[in-house]
């Protein structure tokens, strides 16, 4: 006997990305709502240290406003503080502790993980909470720019393994996202900017208006203004969610226009050890790519000089040591595998559009990074 049944299914997702300030005030019902299931679920936060760090009254104020909204849900334990940053993908202690947490407090698929922090906290749990029963609600406090403009905002989780970047991880949606500007204000500078990479490149590849936008802004970006941060992260928050509800959310495919500038920066933070912040990384691998696209003849040198110009002026380096030597160029072995087999690269075919390639020449390479030095070391002299 030889037969097939073959079934075909679709499954609807629905989440939220919220824009507020005060999320934990106690006259602020949002976060409660969404916890609210009708049951007194139980709710397990998961915070930044850096985050409670900088708030030192932010675990007393999860607190308070679980006991004012006790008839909406329930503490099931103590705020878990972890490290920030990369080391939490690096070094699975962390995610250990929350899988752990799962199972000691009974956390079940009802029940919600709200993780606290920048976007390596949000990856790392959210790959825990995924993989918990299936997948456990997760609701997402972003605290960075980078993290509240782009990695919070989409569908990915994961940790780092085997020296690459997010080598373990899943496809899955939060529950719901909830920006909170007032954490942007403790921001290091360097984190401040770094966010700002993220939105240079949806820019360049899907709107040549917000490019504008940014070049008129980069002075109050650089300057730390409120006003046109706000309007940039919900900007680059929209343009992410209208690419995730595009025909490939989940990334079946080998396309991915978001990871313009990506295969160098994965290698980049991977090089530094991750000394480097990942939106500096992908400053320099969005010069290092735009500048092949030039060379490539695919842009003007004043579109180039535009793109440099615009990450010069925020602050960003656009060459750093690393860039240089083959090992960089491993990272685009790093980047196919990684995209499943065939090596599909983003360029620019004009400032706004972005094009998709399936190969990248090592001396147009070379020959980039050479540029990119020059013009590091010149206005290096300059400023000299």
């Amino acid at each position: 006997m030889k037969k097939i049944i073959e079934q075909t299914f679709s499954v609807p997702y629905r989440y939220q990305v919220c824009f507020v300030e005060g999320i934990f005030d106690q006259d602020n019902p949002m976060l409660a709502q969404f916890l609210n299931n009708g049951k007194k679920a139980k709710a397990f936060f998961v915070v930044d240290s850096g985050v409670a760090e900088a708030f030192p009254h932010l675990l007393e104020d999860i607190q308070a406003y679980s006991h004012a909204f006790q008839h909406d849900f329930q503490l099931c334990a103590e705020p878990l503080v972890v490290p920030g940053g990369e080391k939490s993908k690096n070094d699975e202690s962390s995610f250990r502790q929350i899988v752990d947490a799962t199972h000691i407090y009974g956390i079940d698929r009802h029940s919600y993980i709200v993780a606290v922090g920048g976007g390596a906290i949000l990856d790392m749990v959210g790959f825990a909470a995924a993989i918990s029963h299936r997948g456990i609600r997760h609701i997402r406090i972003p605290t960075t720019v980078l993290s509240q403009n782009d990695s919070g905002v989409g569908v990915k989780n994961g940790i780092n393994a085997y020296g690459k970047k997010n080598y373990l991880g899943t496809f899955a949606p939060p529950f719901a996202v909830i920006n909170d500007f007032n954490f942007l204000t403790t921001l290091e500078d360097r984190d401040w900017r770094s966010g700002i990479s993220e939105a240079i490149k949806v820019a360049l590849i899907k709107d040549l208006s917000f490019f504008d936008w940014l070049e008129r802004h980069a002075l109050g970006l650089a300057e730390r203004k409120m006003a046109p941060m706000q309007e940039l992260i919900v900007r680059c928050a929209q343009m992410h969610l209208d690419h995730i509800a595009g025909k490939d959310p989940f990334e079946s495919g080998s396309a991915r226009p978001l990871d313009f500038g990506h295969w160098a920066a994965h290698k980049l933070e991977h090089l530094s050890n991750y000394e480097y912040r990942h939106g500096e990384a992908v400053a320099i691998g969005i010069a290092l790519d735009s500048t092949y696209s030039y060379l490539k003849g695919m842009i003007s040198q004043k579109d180039l000089e535009r793109i440099i110009h615009l990450t010069h002026s925020l602050g960003f380096k656009v060459y750093v040591p690393e860039l240089s030597g083959e090992a960089l160029l491993k990272g685009l072995e790093e980047f196919r595998e990684h995209l499943g087999g065939e090596l599909t690269i983003t360029l620019l075919e004009k400032l706004g559009k972005g094009v998709e390639v399936h190969e990248m020449e090592e001396q147009l390479i070379l020959k980039s990074i050479e540029y990119l030095k020059q013009f590091q070391q010149e206005s290096l002299t300059v400023k000299g």
